[in-house]
C-alpha cells in the first residue's frame, strides 16, 4: 500500500524536475510514511510513498524487470500475486523480490496491457515501458484505490490524491460549475469529474496510455460488471452454497500480510460476515453517546460470539476539533457525515494493526439500502389517487423532523420528498438532496446560467448501461458505479490513509462481484427484506438479533451538532459577506436554510453540511 505520483513530458526535449516530483510525494506522505521512492528516466518521473505490507525489506519502488526496461509504481495489494508469480516463473521470468508489485512488470512483459484483466486486488498503477517510451496508468476494477490525472500542454501529471497534482504545479485551479451542482445534489462528484475543471478521475476498470510522442489515449475499459442478466437455473439452497464459498474465499484471499491485520466490526451484517470468515481476529468499533446513533452493543455481541480481540471507543461531541485536519484529506470532497466515525475507527484500529478488513460493498452487491424498498413502494404509491397523494405530501411537508436518527416521521418526509423527484432517477431519487426548486433559488442567476447539464445525468446514463439486469440488480449496478465508488470508497480510502492504515474490502473481490450480479434479484430483496440471502448466510454464524434489525448506517448526529459544536463552523462558512464575495450562492436563501434548520422546522443538514464542506474546500484548495 502506498501513494503514487508522477508526470510525463508531452513535448520534445522536456526535462522533468526532481524537486517537482519530491513536492508531489511529500504531499501524500501520510499514505506511505515508511519509505519514499522517486526516480526520473528519460522524460518520465515516477514517485511513491510506501506503507510496507508485504516483503518489508524487498518491496522498494519503482520496481524493474530483469533488464530494467520496464518499471512500475503501485498503490494497493494483489491478492492473486503468488499464483501469477508461479505462472510467470514457469514462463522463464526471474523475480528479485517476493513482493506483489514485481508481478506487474513481468506480467506486462508477457501479456502487454492485457495483464490488467488478470489482476485480483485493489490498485492504482503507473507503469513505464522505457524501451517503447510509453506509460500506462490503470485503476482497479471496482475503484477501491483512487487515481487522478491532468493533461496540460507540456505534461500529463497523475497522483493518488488531487493534492499531489496541485503540489506539482502547472495545473490551473478552475472550478467546474457542473461538478459543484452534482456535489451539492449527491454529496459527491460522479464519474470522471472533480470540482477542478482540469483534473479528472480515471474510472474503475480503465487504463490510459501515454505514447512516446506525448499523445494520450482516451481511457480504455479492461473490465466491467457483468450485465448479461441473472442465472435463474439455481435454487436458493444452491445460491447460498455458492455465496458461502465465495465470501470465505474472498476473505481468506485478502488475509496475506507481513504486518498486523484486523477488521472493523460494526455489529451489522457485512462487517460481521467478513469477521466470521477470519481466524482469531482483532476487531474494533466506535459508538456515540446519542443512543439512536450507537451500535456498540451489537458489535460487542458479535465479537463475543466470534471470540475476537475487540476494542471499542465512545465518541463524544468534540469532533469539530478535527474539521480542519479532515478537510485537508478531502481535496476531492464528499459531503458524507460519516467521514468522522470512519476516521475515528481507523485511528482506533491503527493502534493495533496496519491492515484492516471492512464490510464495504455488501449493500451495493446484495441490496442493503432502503432506497430499493422505497422504489418498490413508489410503484404502489403511484396508484393512490392524486388528491390523496397531494394531501399526504402537504402534511409531510409541514411536519417538523423528529430528533431521532430515523423514526417514522423522518421516513415519511424523506419518502415524499424523494417521490417528487423525476422517475428516471429510479431508486436514486431518495439519495438526492438538492432538487430543482432549491437548485434554482440557491445559486445566483449569473452562476446558474453557466450550468449545462442536469444533476442526475450520470444516473440515467448508468441505467442505460445496465443491459439485461433485473430491477434490483439494475439499481445495484447504478450504485456500484456511482454511490459506492464516488462516495463510500472515497470516504474509506481518505480517512484510513489519513492515519496510514490500509483497508481491504473483501466483499468487492472481483469473483464475488461477478457472482452477485449473476444472482437473481429475488435473492437480494424478498418480501420487504433487504439483503435476503446475505442475511441468511450471516444468521448461520452470528446471533439473529444482530442480523434481523433495522439498518442504522455509520453516521453522526450532524443535524443536532450543526446547532452545537459545529455552530461556529456553520456561521463561518455561511457568512453573508463571504457569500456575496463568492457570487455563487444567494445569501438570502442560505440564511433561510440555516434559520429553518436551527429552529428545528426543517432538516437541512445535508445541504448545509455540503455547503460547509465546499466552502472549506474552496478556501483551501481552489483559492489557497
Amino acid at each position: 500500500m502506498c501513494g503514487i505520483a508522477g508526470f510525463a513530458g508531452r513535448v520534445p526535449g522536456y526535462q522533468p524536475d526532481m524537486s517537482r516530483l519530491l513536492a508531489m510525494c511529500e504531499s501524500i506522505v501520510h499514505r506511505g510514511p515508511d519509505e519514499r521512492g522517486a526516480e526520473i528516466v528519460d522524460n518520465v518521473a515516477l514517485g511513491m510513498q510506501r506503507l510496507a505490507i508485504i516483503d518489508l525489506a524487498g518491496g522498494s519502488q519503482p520496481i524493474f524487470n530483469e533488464d530494467r526496461t520496464v518499471r512500475v509504481t503501485f498503490n494497493g495489494e494483489l491478492y492473486n500475486f503468488r499464483e501469477l508469480m508461479d505462472s510467470l516463473v514457469k514462463l522463464g521470468h526471474t523475480f528479485s523480490t517476493r513482493c506483489d508489485t514485481e508481478v506487474l512488470v513481468h506480467a506486462y512483459e508477457e501479456y502487454g496491457a492485457d495483464f490488467l484483466s488478470m489482476l485480483n486486488g485493489m490498485f492504482a498503477i503507473a507503469l513505464h515501458d522505457i524501451a517503447r517510451g510509453r506509460v500506462i496508468l490503470a485503476r482497479d476494477q471496482m475503484g477501491i484505490k483512487p487515481l487522478f490525472y491532468s493533461i496540460t500542454p507540456e505534461t500529463i501529471v497523475w497522483g493518488s490524491e488531487i493534492k499531489a497534482i496541485l503540489a506539482g504545479g502547472g495545473v490551473e485551479r478552475r472550478l467546474d460549475e457542473n461538478a459543484l451542482l452534482e456535489f451539492l445534489s449527491w454529496e459527491y462528484v460522479p464519474g470522471e469529474g472533480t470540482l477542478f475543471r482540469d483534473i479528472h478521475k480515471l474510472l474503475p476498470g480503465h487504463f490510459l496510455v501515454i505514447d512516446a510522442d506525448g499523445g494520450v489515449s482516451n481511457p480504455q475499459k479492461f473490465w466491467d460488471i457483468p450485465v448479461a442478466g441473472a442465472d435463474e437455473g439455481r435454487s436458493e439452497h444452491e445460491w447460498l452454497d455458492l455465496l458461502r464459498e465465495s465470501v470465505d474465499t474472498s476473505v481468506q484471499r485478502q488475509l496475506v500480510s507481513d504486518v498486523p491485520l484486523g477488521a472493523f466490526l460494526s455489529g451489522g451484517v457485512d462487517s460481521s460476515l467478513v469477521v466470521s470468515s477470519m481466524d482469531n481476529a482483532t476487531t474494533c468499533s466506535i459508538g456515540f453517546d446519542d443512543p439512536t446513533y450507537n451500535e456498540l452493543e451489537y458489535s460487542k455481541t458479535v465479537a463475543k460470539h466470534l471470540g475476537t480481540r475487540h476494542s471499542t471507543r465512545v465518541v463524544r461531541p468534540y469532533v469539530a476539533d478535527m474539521f480542519d485536519d479532515l478537510m485537508y484529506h478531502l481535496d476531492d470532497p464528499i459531503g458524507d457525515f460519516s467521514i468522522f466515525p470512519t476516521y475515528l475507527v481507523s485511528k482506533l484500529a491503527r493502534e493495533a494493526v496496519t491492515v484492516s478488513l471492512s464490510g464495504d460493498g455488501g449493500d451495493e452487491l446484495f441490496g442493503g439500502y432502503e432506497t430499493y424498498l422505497a422504489q418498490q413502494m413508489a410503484t404502489r404509491y403511484s396508484r393512490v389517487p392524486s388528491p390523496l397523494r397531494r394531501l399526504i405530501n402537504s402534511v409531510a411537508d409541514v411536519m417538523p423532523p423528529s430528533a431521532k436518527k430515523k423514526g417514522l416521521i423522518n421516513k415519511v418526509k424523506r419518502f415524499t420528498e424523494g417521490y417528487g423527484f423525476p422517475d428516471a432517477l429510479g431508486h436514486a431519487r431518495w439519495r438526492i438532496f438538492l432538487g430543482d426548486v432549491l437548485r434554482h433559488s440557491l445559486f445566483t442567476p449569473e452562476f446558474a446560467s453557466r450550468l449545462e447539464r442536469p444533476a442526475g445525468h450520470h444516473i440515467t446514463e448508468l441505467f442505460a448501461q445496465a443491459g439485461e439486469l433485473q430491477d434490483v440488480n439494475r439499481d445495484l449496478f447504478v450504485d456500484a458505479k456511482s454511490y459506492l465508488v464516488d462516495n463510500c470508497l472515497v470516504k474509506v480510502d481518505r480517512m484510513s490513509m489519513a492515519v496510514s492504515l490500509e483497508v481491504r474490502v473483501p466483499l468487492l473481490d472481483v469473483d464475488l462481484v461477478d457472482l452477485a450480479f449473476r444472482m437473481p434479484s429475488k435473492m437480494k430483496i424478498s418480501k420487504g427484506e433487504t439483503k435476503y440471502l446475505l442475511k441468511k448466510l450471516a444468521a448461520e454464524r452470528i446471533p439473529r438479533s444482530c442480523v434481523y434489525r433495522q439498518k442504522e448506517g455509520f453516521s453522526i448526529p450532524i443535524k443536532h451538532w450543526l446547532a452545537e459544536q459545529f455552530r461556529p463552523i456553520l456561521d463561518k462558512y455561511t457568512d453573508i459577506a463571504l457569500l456575496h464575495a463568492d457570487g455563487i450562492f444567494d445569501p438570502a436563501v442560505v440564511v433561510r436554510l440555516k434559520e429553518e434548520h436551527l429552529a428545528g422546522k426543517v432538516n437541512h443538514s445535508h445541504v448545509l453540511w455540503s455547503l460547509i464542506v465546499f466552502q472549506a474546500w474552496k478556501e483551501r484548495w481552489l483559492d489557497g
